[in-house]
This record gives C-alpha cells, structure tokens and sequence, in this order.
C-alpha cells in the first residue's frame, strides 16, 4: 500500500533490520525497542487489523510469531517473551505487526507500560539480528 512504512519495509523499499523473511512476512528490530532484541512481524500483505488477517496467513503468521519467541531464548538468552499485537488503538503504523519482546525476570516492564529504549549504533542493531537469525536457523 502506498504511504505505508511497513510495507515499505516488506518490500525492501525501506531500511530495516530484518531477522525474518520468507514469502508471507517479514520481522525486523523495532527502532524503538521495549528491550534489545524486540521484533515486528508484519504480513508482506497491507493488512491493517489482525480481524483483517485472511485465513490463509493466519497459521503462518502465529507459526513465525512462535519461531521468534523460541529465538528470544535461543539466539538473546531471554528467559521468555512477551508477544502482543494492537489493533486500530495505540498501533502507531496502521499495518498489523505483533510485538515479539525479550523478557527476564526482573526486568522491569510492568503491565502495559512500555518503555523505550535504542540500540547504541548500527553495529549494535546488526549484532542482535545475527543472533536472532542464527537462532531461527
């Protein structure tokens, strides 16, 4: 769609960090990130609502959002993850993207508030996606 960021990004328009790509989705770092290591996975497809998913990506979808949440353990050494989609309210780019976000115990993030961090440079961006994609396989 036009004027969308994420698909920008899906189709290799924009810049990302991309950890995930197959011909349905693609999952990249949050430049905004909860925590280091926090992915978006959005459909290749402009779809906006998760109500608006059609059936045919739907298990491919929540399929890729488990293989990132095993990759929070595997590839960053998380404990867990914490995985979360908006719909319309408080989504900040109206294409669907689930939140897949490294967890420890202890770490900090209380019910919905959401602080933000940044990565410290590029390299340092680059080093959690390899760590990620190495963990995908």
């Amino acid at each position: 769609m036009r004027d969308c960021l994420f698909c920008a990004i899906a189709a290799g328009e924009q810049p990302a960090t991309v950890v995930l790509a197959d011909d349905d989705f693609v999952g990249f770092l949050d430049v905004r990130p909860v925590f280091k290591g926090h992915v978006l996975l959005v459909p290749r497809e402009h779809v906006v609502t998760l109500p608006d998913l059609p059936a045919g990506l739907r298990d491919g979808f929540l399929a890729q959002a488990q293989r990132l949440a095993s990759a929070m353990v595997d590839g960053l050494g998380a404990q867990g993850s914490f995985v979360a989609m908006n719909n319309t309210v408080s989504q900040s780019v109206p294409h669907l993207h689930c939140h897949v976000v490294p967890r420890t115990k202890g770490d900090g993030l209380r019910g919905f508030f959401w602080p933000r961090t940044k990565y410290a440079d590029e390299a340092e961006a680059d080093d959690y996606a390899g760590r990620l994609r190495a963990a995908l396989g």
